[in-house]
């Protein structure tokens, strides 16, 4: 994921949760406001210390088995 848009879904998620941890119509309780806010931290440092999961450039091609017989590839 590129890095402006983690940094605009980091803003977003941080202010989504402010807003229900603090908001005083919220339905969450009050008790709850910091169990929330340290989890969206929590959330928004995860999603920039773990990269996506993805094929790396050595890897075979996505969708192929390594166990795969040359039937099921087309080759005679």
């Amino acid at each position: 994921m590129p890095n402006d848009v983690k940094a605009v879904l980091s803003v977003i998620f941080l202010i989504v949760a402010a807003i229900l941890a603090y908001w005083r119509g919220s339905p969450i309780r009050p008790d709850f406001s910091t169990y929330i806010m340290v989890t969206a931290f929590f959330m928004v440092v995860a999603m920039w210390i773990f990269p996506e999961a993805g094929v790396k450039k050595g890897d075979p091609k996505k969708g192929t088995s390594p166990g795969q017989n040359k039937a099921d590839i087309g080759l005679s």
